[in-house]
């Protein structure tokens, strides 16, 4: 690909990112969450092998996959925390702590901190879908397709 492009990429590739992490983190409170800022993400990865070609890639099969493993089983994880009552139970929520913080009457003035343990689960389902997406896109860059020409 061109300098233009390729500069570009490097430009946008952190603002990429970080709107993926704030999608993301942001699911409990707004539109969007785990699969929505996972996708994001993944798109990060997209740019990255349109820009510098996949091959450079090409050692992260083995990371996309242990991404993926660690989401499912991070989500599992937090499913079987509330098993005492009943499973996907909201253990976290209004018990204090870093995300349990009691939600105030009225509508949420975007606290992040009284999810719960919505936020960790949209972490793990956006864990899940990058790795799964990214993984996508960079078989078919590897293995897709000859140009024809």
């Amino acid at each position: 690909m061109s300098v233009v492009v390729r500069t570009i990429a490097r430009l946008l590739l952190p603002w990429v990112l970080a709107f993926g992490g704030y999608v993301i983190m942001h699911g409990h409170l707004t539109p969007g969450g785990g699969f929505q800022g996972g996708a994001v993400v993944a798109s990060a990865v997209a740019l990255v092998v349109i820009a510098f070609g996949a091959e450079g890639l090409k050692g992260q099969k083995n990371l996309f996959s242990f991404l993926e493993d660690l989401g499912a089983i991070a989500f599992v994880a937090l499913a079987f925390l509330g098993i005492g009552s009943t499973f996907f139970r909201n253990v976290l929520a209004g018990g204090g702590g870093l995300f349990g913080t009691p939600v105030p009457f009225g509508p949420n003035p975007g606290w992040l901190n009284t999810g719960g343990t919505l936020p960790l689960m949209n972490w793990a389902v956006g864990l899940k879908v990058l790795a799964g997406l990214g993984s996508v896109v960079l078989l078919l860059a590897l293995f897709g397709g000859k140009e024809d020409g």
